[in-house]
């Protein structure tokens, strides 16, 4: 009997780590065996405003490798296919077949887990209503694109890189949008300089930006459909809301399982990207990671990270040795005019980690 390799996940993480340990080990030695909750694989999140803004015209051409490519490679991949539970004693893990409904068990020898990052929700009223996007998978994408043409007001609540990239894709299919911005620049990430650059540059496309303003909850409609955004300023009538507050690990199956996740919620790895259970391994925007300048465990999504530190698992899973040495604060993006990058400690940042270390 071969050794299985199961991995949860179907992105850059997952799908990096199912690669290489196919190319390293052949099927007779190794099955490796990949679960994804959606329809789809190796996608594009990043090039999702793109699509929303109707840019690119064809959902597929967001997609790296398609599921059959990588059957042709030798990966069983198992679509909507929901992992809901991790049994470290059987080594077994618990699937629910999400187009028949029925759940079953599968065992697994090695286990990577790259099951991504979630869309902050705040608990507010309404905040669940139809209409109401969170923007992580390409489902989510295709979701917000058919919406877009029925209405014309758009709310994003958060400033930071999606929901910047979302306003703008939005008010290229024609919508009015409004930011709102609980902080007093977009993208807080940046020093205040660069921040005001962002917040000049989005006016000038007729967006309305709302800094210094939280949101309370949002109005529906008979239908549950989301009418309106209430904030302390007032209400903002909206037909579509997008969150962009921003992201935080989807670790919740190795919580319940009783692997290690740390003050972020992210999966604690060492370099090699082995979680706190021997078998086990962990990479992609789940996992918390270190931080070379401030030399601290972070969570930052990001899809480069995630394939470096996916191809770091799957050799190690497979006998081999790799390591990730951590981040360094790198993100680039375009928000209107601008093509906007950061590396390294923001000035905030950089004395918050000295405050941390004692220095006066």
């Amino acid at each position: 009997m071969p050794e299985r390799l199961v991995v949860i996940g179907g992105d850059a993480a997952g799908m990096t780590a199912a690669s290489l340990a196919r190319r390293r080990r052949s099927e007779k030695e190794l099955e490796v065996v990949a679960f994804e909750r959606s329809g789809f694989t190796s996608y594009s999140a990043c090039g999702l405003p793109y699509y929303v803004a109707g840019e690119i015209d064809d959902i597929d051409q967001l997609i790296a490798r398609s599921p059959e490519e990588h059957r042709a490679n030798g990966i069983d991949v198992r679509l909507r296919q929901e992992v809901v539970g991790i049994d470290l004693e059987k080594r077994t893990i618990a699937v629910i077949d999400r187009v028949h409904e029925q759940e079953h068990d599968e065992p697994f020898d090695q286990l990577v887990i790259a099951t991504g990052a979630a869309p902050i929700r705040p608990d507010i009223p309404g905040v669940n209503a139809r209409g109401v996007h969170g923007i992580q998978t390409i489902t989510d994408g295709i979701e917000l694109h058919d919406h877009v043409g029925d209405h014309d007001r758009a709310v994003v609540v958060g400033g930071g890189y999606i929901g910047l990239e979302m306003a703008e894709a939005m008010k290229k299919r024609g919508m009015d949008v409004t930011i709102v911005e609980a902080a007093p620049q977009p993208m807080s990430t940046l020093d205040p300089d660069m921040g005001a650059l962002v917040a000049d540059a989005i006016r000038r496309m007729d967006i309305e930006l709302q800094t210094d303003t939280e949101v309370k909850g949002f109005e529906t409609d008979k239908d549950d459909h989301v009418r309106a955004v209430v904030t302390e300023r007032g209400t903002l009538p909206a037909g579509i809301v997008v969150l962009g507050i921003g992201v935080r690990p989807n670790s919740k199956l190795a919580v319940d399982a009783g692997i290690a996740v740390g003050e972020r919620g992210g999966i604690i790895t060492n370099r090699r990207q082995e979680a706190s259970v021997e078998g086990v391994w962990a990479a992609g925007d789940c996992v918390e990671t270190f931080h070379r300048i401030s030399r601290k465990l972070v969570a930052i999504a990001l899809g480069t990270h995630a394939n470096k530190q996916g191809r770091v698992a799957g050799i190690n899973a497979t006998g081999g040795y790799a390591a990730f040495p951590g981040v360094i604060g790198t993100a680039i993006t375009k928000i209107c005019d601008y093509e906007i990058g950061r590396t390294g400690l923001s000035e905030r940042e950089a004395k918050a980690s000295a405050r941390q270390e004692g220095a006066p």
